[in-house]
């Protein structure tokens, strides 16, 4: 499954998907019928990718692609709004050695709702890129978003200011009603 590129917004509902990056933030898609554009400024923001979310376990961390991985094969995927006690049980079959203090019902039902909305999605099926390998040998992979620095332009040559004409000083008469 690849998810490279798919970012969850706090704040604003669904899934996203990086289109382009500006100096400020990120341009996103959202991944809805509608394809809404929202522009996401990184100083207010808080931007998750899917493809680096872990889940808290008891010894170490789950990655959620792999639990997304076993929903998808499971047989019965229960209704993001179902009870607490029954998402749990789905948990422990999905998702053995989580941490059950630290893993809450509000999470289990966000990556329901996130499975039902990327399990209609072509991209749900494609594997992910390759990884480097061991060789240090790296397999290209089409990256969705290119992250690029504007290279910043050089300052203009200050141009020498023209000198100023000074104004000819003119000397008045005195005013002749003063004296002194």
């Amino acid at each position: 499954m690849n998810l490279s590129g798919i970012v969850s917004v706090s704040g604003k509902p669904g899934l996203w998907k990086a289109l382009a990056q500006n100096k400020t933030g990120f341009v996103l898609e959202s991944l809805d019928a509608q394809k809404t554009k929202l522009i996401a400024n990184l100083s207010t923001a808080k931007l998750a990718a899917l493809d680096e979310i872990t889940i808290f376990g008891d010894d170490e961390d789950i990655k959620l692609t792999d639990v997304l991985a076993r929903i998808k094969i499971a047989a019965n995927v229960p209704d993001a709004k179902a009870d607490g006690t029954k998402l749990r049980s789905f948990f422990r079959e999905i998702a053995p050695g989580h941490d059950e203090e630290k893993v809450y019902a509000s999470d289990m039902k966000k990556i329901l709702n996130w499975f039902n909305i990327l399990k209609e999605l072509p991209l749900f099926n494609e594997e992910a890129p390759a990884a480097p390998t061991a060789e240090g040998e790296t397999a290209e992979a089409a990256a969705p978003v290119k992250i690029t620095e504007k290279p910043k332009d050089k300052p203009a040559p200050k141009k020498a200011a023209a000198p100023k004409a000074q104004a000819a000083k003119v000397s008045a008469p005195k005013n002749p009603s003063k004296k002194g």
